[in-house]
């Protein structure tokens, strides 16, 4: 829960918004990057607000139907200023799922396992070249992005020269 915290937290750090914008800017921008599934936001936002970190106002724009509005209350910017702070202290071990196939490596052929590989990196390669065509693409629009996209990058070239390694190595 605390990085769906963090999520809305800092969603809403850049100023009110309503449900159904909180919902798009998840499903459009972030979930590319960050991968975080939200099953439902009126959940967590109703246990934020439960918790003074958020507050919700009724909105009317023109004859539309009344929305909620949320926005963060400074005690919510505070827990906000802490949690970013812990994100950039935490280290987990990254777990990729390729780990545990390496594990059982020696129960299979080693051509098959090659050509796996193989496989692994041209998609690891159209990766990176999709996301570096969408930063070239973003760069005038979203450029506190290119930090995220750079980062993914050095991800994606790491896992091909590793592979690329082993590959050489198997026999």
């Amino acid at each position: 829960m605390i990085e769906h915290e963090l999520l809305f937290l800092g969603l809403l750090k850049e100023g009110p918004k309503h449900g159904y914008e909180i919902k798009r800017l998840i499903e459009e921008e972030l979930f590319p990057f960050v991968g975080l599934k939200i099953k439902s936001i009126y959940y967590p936002l109703k246990k934020m607000e439960t918790l003074g970190l958020i507050e919700k106002d009724v909105g009317r724009e023109g004859k539309w139907p009344e929305k909620y509005v949320y926005s963060l209350t400074p005690k919510g910017e505070k827990i906000f200023e802490h949690m970013i702070t812990e994100s950039f202290l935490s280290i987990e071990r990254p777990y990729f799922n390729l780990d545990l196939s390496l594990y059982f490596l020696q129960y299979v052929d080693k051509k098959i396992a090659k050509r796996q590989m193989r496989g692994r990196v041209l998609y690891l390669k159209r990766i990176r070249r999709e996301l570096q065509n969408v930063k070239r693409n973003m760069r005038n629009t979203r450029r506190h992005l290119d930090v995220i996209f750079d980062h993914d990058l050095d991800l994606v070239e790491a896992e091909i020269k590793s592979l690329g390694r082993l590959i050489e190595t198997l026999v």
